[in-house]
């Protein structure tokens, strides 16, 4: 896949994701319309986002290793 389809498909992704304060039905029912809603909310967007940065970081990790083993084995012998 280009590189030019795979940032649209992203932006696009991102696009779509719009107000992604939510919370699922017990948790909107235990928090009420209180501030409690907000801390929960925000706690629900921390915890989502954990996984998906650990495996940004495996990711990026992983194509620097690649970067730096290509260079490697292209030096010239001398």
């Amino acid at each position: 896949m280009s590189k030019i389809k795979s940032s649209l498909i992203l932006g696009f992704l991102l696009f779509l994701s719009g107000n992604n304060f939510a919370q699922c039905v017990m948790c909107s029912e235990v928090a009420g319309k209180e501030d409690k809603a907000v801390g929960i909310n925000e706690g629900i967007l921390y915890l989502m986002a954990a996984p998906y940065l650990v495996m940004a970081a495996a990711l990026v990790g992983y194509l620097l290793y690649r970067r730096h083993k290509k260079r490697k084995s292209v030096e010239p012998l001398g």
